[in-house]
């Protein structure tokens, strides 16, 4: 291909793009228009009622609170009328970029707004515990839903209307950049819309709040976007007590905060307890740390008996289900579990790690492991490496920065065992096969297994478990295990004696109850570790050896995606050709795989994370390609994480990933617009355009893992879990598809997996997608990517 004619089909791509994210625009333009609308429509009758005998508000309340609200929406509707008729009558020669330039020149207006919202917001509080009818207008405006949806009004707060013109402000900003990144930079539009950007970021840098709260927070003082590096739960000693707190690490802040109780049905907010800018942190000396308080740790043996109170409750809460006990009971046992999982969580943490502001006040964390200690620490540290300004944040700023923590957050739940997200790691991607062979140096007989941990993002995760070799100083595994890795760097080997006694079983978290003998680390080396041979090895620990051997397979080497030879089959064969030879929607063993891990695997610790018996895997896969008579029997009698495992391999295996080749570019780029509703717009599109076999059986997976997900408190696997477990699966391209779209393997790995991994959580966080309501197509136009 000659290179003007790839400039072509590039600036075609673009403009393809452009629409997507014009189109999207629009739509939450109009939805904008609409809470404006809303807004205004009680002012008219407020100030009616203001002169008469007995005015609701004065006139002086009603312009404080609706101050500027007609100005921004008669811009914005004109605005919306000029653009509509533009994008629904597209051809590639559109210009728009007047029209966003002259939007941005009226920007002074919302200037003003945010001056004066704070005012705005106060009064409209004051009015309303004053006056029970404004508060009756104010808790319930009626907001028109967008033409062609079913939802013809949604009720909605004065008080969130009025934080919309805040939130819009930014929003233009996003979708300017958007659009200049898939404009060509010959198109006459590309100089216009460069200078609306200009302008609206000196705005936005004046009134210091730039870039959609719900992506970024504000801008640092650099004026660079602040972005949220690493969040989670981490136990703080305040005043004597611990508190469970949720600490957000930016790129210039670190911020300690609390959820909001708020009643039912609100919007969960966080509540800032303090900040410290990384230019004022530093960490104590040893000797300032012996010279302040120290901490009393939590007896043991009453931990213990938190940790067996949980098992009990847990084993009364089945045996209500199984007699079809009342859910009101149910949920009384369920909410006495959470209260102990959270004490057992307040106060199980022993480690200190504290922090100190060079200004002033000290602040103690207590963590569970050394590891984790490391590794805020680390964080913190490689962002103080740049070039850092102290700053003091206003209290909108703080109100804007606290508020975008909910949304950006990467860890939801409260965690019982914390499970920390950490992307920058570098490391292995791809399979690693490891053998546990044997153990050696137990002083006397016992019930012995083994747990095969691997780091993934940053935090250990369990991988594999042996079987329980019985009453035995010298234990004989020998099982293979295929363990998928995401970036890890060590493998971790932990060797547990069993406990069969049935008072301290606990059925969901064996790891309670059962002792550990002993635990080794190893790194993961790639020199050692990527060679086509077995490496035997022996990881020592506390006296006891055990002997295991290992082999790696890189991912460009395990998801070559090559297509299967044979006619007949699943493995391998493409997706089309299959549904169309069983004449079914879903392939078999996709429904079949689902329904058994929903049957009995959903309350499974790790599911889908932990690794099944290389054998059985195989033994599976034969059966299915087979289409043999015995599967169910097979099935029901097989590991469960097996055959999770088989459902994993078998799109590992498809010829092409689910999500194809061809559409694969289109949802890298899609995944990377700031701007929600031309991501929207783009994504669902997206799946718009996939063959309805993909689609079909996509969405299907898609509601199981969500169902997986609910019981995140048991299985321990969140939507980000699964995300980071299937996406690179269901996404990675074929081995023709990623040399022509990306240059080196390390590139693919440390950039793609991660854009993998965001596209699928970006699906599985969306409300239920239905293929009819897909198909009827709710935008304002379709197109083809």
């Amino acid at each position: 291909m000659a290179v003007g004619e790839i400039r072509r089909v590039e600036a075609g791509k673009g403009l393809e793009m452009r629409k997507l994210v014009l189109s999207g625009f629009l739509a939450s333009e109009e939805i904008y228009i609409n809470q404006l609308e809303a807004l205004l429509l009680p002012m008219k009758p407020l100030k009616a009622t203001a002169t008469t005998s007995q005015p609701v508000l004065t006139i002086q309340q009603i312009e404080t609170i609706f101050y500027k609200i007609q100005d921004i929406y008669e811009i914005h509707k004109e605005f919306y009328d000029n653009l509509c008729p533009k994008v629904q009558q597209w051809d590639s020669q559109v210009t728009m970029g007047h029209l966003f330039q002259k939007l941005a020149s009226q920007l002074g207006v919302y200037k003003a707004f945010v001056d004066n919202y704070k005012v705005a917001l106060e009064t409209a509080e004051k009015c309303s515990q004053s006056n029970n009818q404004f508060q009756k207008i104010s808790e319930e405006l009626k907001v028109k839903g967008p033409k062609d949806s079913r939802d013809s009004h949604t009720s909605v707060t004065m008080e969130a209307l009025l934080y919309k013109p805040i939130d819009r402000v930014t929003r233009s900003t996003l979708v300017l950049h958007d659009l200049l990144k898939h404009t060509p930079v010959d198109h006459p539009d590309y100089p216009l819309l460069q200078d609306a950007l200009r302008i609206s970021q000196n705005f936005l840098s004046s009134i210091n709040e730039d870039i959609d709260p719900r992506r970024t927070a504000v801008t640092t003082p650099k004026g660079e976007t602040r972005q949220l590096v690493k969040d989670g739960f981490l136990v703080e000693v305040s005043e004597g007590s611990r508190k469970l707190r949720h600490v957000f690490l930016f790129t210039d802040v670190l911020l300690c905060a609390k959820l909001k109780k708020t009643s039912a049905g609100k919007h969960q907010q966080y509540d800032c307890k303090w900040y410290i800018p990384l230019a004022d942190l530093v960490f104590p000396s040893p000797e300032e740390s012996e010279a302040s308080p120290q901490v009393h740790p939590f007896p043991d043996h009453e931990l213990e008996d938190m940790k067996m109170k949980i098992s009990a409750l847990k084993s009364e809460i089945q045996k209500e289900k199984a007699n079809k006990g009342q859910s009101r009971a149910i949920e009384r046992l369920k909410k006495k579990m959470f209260e102990n999982e959270f004490l057992l969580l307040l106060n199980s943490p022993t480690i200190p790690f504290r922090i100190h502001n060079r200004n002033g006040k000290s602040y103690l964390f207590l963590l569970s492991s050394d590891y984790e200690r490391s590794e805020w620490r680390e964080a913190i540290q490689k962002l103080q490496k740049k070039d850092l300004q102290a700053f003091v944040l206003s209290s909108v700023e703080l109100q804007v920065l606290t508020g975008s923590c909910f949304k950006l957050r990467t860890v939801h739940n409260i965690p019982v065992t914390s499970n920390k997200d950490d992307d920058e790691s570098p490391g292995l991607y791809g399979f690693l096969h490891v053998i546990v062979h044997s153990a050696k140096g137990f002083k006397q007989s016992a019930n012995l297994y083994c747990t095969l941990e691997v780091d993934s993002f940053g935090y250990f995760v369990s991988k594999a478990k042996t079987r329980v070799f019985r009453d035995t100083t010298e234990p004989k595994w020998d099982e293979e295990f295929e363990i998928e890795l995401e970036g890890s760097q060590s493998l971790r080997i932990l060797c547990y004696e069993k406990c069969y006694d049935k008072t301290k079983v606990n059925k969901d978290n064996n790891e309670i109850v059962d002792k550990i003998m002993g635990k080794g680390q190893i790194q993961l080396d790639p020199q050692t570790v990527e060679t086509k041979n077995w490496h035997t090895d022996v990881i020592e620990m506390n006296g006891i050896k055990v002997e295991f051997s290992m082999k790696f397979t890189s991912r460009d080497m395990s998801l070559k995606r090559t297509p299967s030879k044979k006619q007949s089959g699943v493995f391998g064969v493409k997706i089309s050709v299959v549904t169309k030879r069983e004449r079914s929607k879903v392939p078999y063993i996709v429904r079949q795989c689902v329904e058994e891990v929903e049957k009995r695997g959903i309350e499974e610790v790790g599911i889908y994370r932990i690794s099944g018996v290389a054998t059985d895997i195989q033994a599976l896969k034969a059966v299915f390609d087979a289409n043999n008579k015995d599967i169910l029997l097979m099935l029901s009698d097989m590991d469960i994480n097996a055959i999770a495992g088989t459902l994993k391999l078998y799109f590992r295996e498809l010829p092409e990933p689910l999500l194809t080749d061809r559409l694969y570019p289109a949802f890298m780029e899609g995944i990377a617009l700031s701007d929600p509703a031309a991501k929207e717009n783009c994504m669902m599109h997206l799946l718009r355009s996939l063959p309805d076999p993909n689609l079909i059986t996509f969405l299907f997976l898609l509601e199981h893992l969500k169902r997986v997900a609910e019981k995140e408190p048991v299985n321990k696997m969140s939507l980000h879990n699964l995300a980071t477990v299937f996406g690179p699966t269901l996404l990675r391209p074929s081995e023709v598809e990623s040399k022509a779209h990306l240059t080196s393997a390390a590139d693919i790995w440390s950039h793609d997996v991660m854009a993998q991994v965001q596209v699928l959580l970006y699906y599985l966080q969306h409300p239920p997608i239905s293929f009819a309501e897909l198909k009827r197509n709710t935008l304002y136009f379709s197109t083809d990517v």
